[in-house]
């Protein structure tokens, strides 16, 4: 794995902003009675933090790399519930912007972590 000052993965900015964002899709949900959906979302959203964990701990670029792919395609699956929950009119346009703008920060994250880590 390629040197870094980052000891663990509670250290990673990325993983942060995504925890921020789990805790924001649960509140914003909080009081969604559309269970299928409001189970989707928060299962989509907790696995963006958990595979950038899961991909740290297995201490091998090409596996980390692995994961955060699969975290970046979570956000993919969350942006596209947000977009459903607000023609649904579950969220308000300001909470959907917000929880819209706060995923495509942590996908351009990922995005430039992945191009970091797949360098030579």
């Amino acid at each position: 794995m390629k040197e870094t000052s980052v000891a663990k993965f509670e250290d990673l900015i990325v993983w942060k902003e995504a925890m921020n964002f789990v805790v924001s899709v649960y509140n914003k949900f909080k009081l969604c009675k559309d269970y299928g959906l409001k189970d989707q979302i928060q299962r989509a959203a907790v696995s963006i933090p958990s595979n950038i964990a899961e991909g740290y701990e297995r201490k091998t670029d090409k596996e980390f790399v692995q994961f955060l792919y699969i975290a970046k395609a979570s956000c993919g699956e969350v942006r596209t519930q947000i977009y459903l929950a607000l023609k649904l009119d579950y969220l308000s346009k300001n909470d959907g912007s917000e929880l819209l703008e706060q995923s495509k920060k942590i996908s351009s994250m990922l995005y430039k972590l992945i191009q970091y880590r797949t360098k030579e």
